[in-house]
């Protein structure tokens, strides 16, 4: 998979830890699209994203795909 090709999501309450990574998975990395979802209440929302990556992963039989945000 191509960093670019999807989103990566990231939430917290330390603004300075964000930013750092963001900076460290745009530069070392190579993402193109990060999606700050706001404080570490947002976390929750974030895990509930992992039942539906498991049953795409079964249909699909291979991890490799992600989640893309069409605006």
């Amino acid at each position: 998979l191509v960093p670019g090709d999807h989103d990566l999501f990231v939430c917290g309450n330390d603004a300075t830890a964000k930013s750092t990574v963001t900076d460290i998975l745009k530069k070392e990395f190579g993402w193109k699209s990060i999606v700050d979802m706001g404080d570490i209440t947002a976390a929750r929302g974030l895990e509930m994203m992992l039942p539906l990556w498991v049953r795409l992963y079964g249909k699909f039989q291979s991890p490799n795909f992600n989640f893309k945000i069409v605006r």
